[in-house]
């Protein structure tokens, strides 16, 4: 984690994924993407959402990688 947000690494094809969740978590997040090609996204949250957001990744049913 940085302090701009979540980083975190996923498969390319779960780049829709993880933003279509983040969008129904109203408020939780915006999304970014830093690397399309090596899924690399940012998460551009407030620090006291970060833990929520991170439990909220963990439990997905896809591979999430913190970076």
């Amino acid at each position: 984690m940085s302090d701009d947000g979540v980083r975190i690494k996923v498969e390319p094809r779960n780049i829709t994924y993880i933003s279509r969740i983040m969008e129904g978590y109203e408020y939780f997040g915006v999304v970014t993407t830093i690397d399309r090609s090596e899924g690399l996204l940012l998460i551009r949250t407030t620090p006291d959402m970060r833990p929520e957001i991170q439990q909220i990744l963990s439990s997905l049913p896809i591979d999430v990688e913190f970076v």
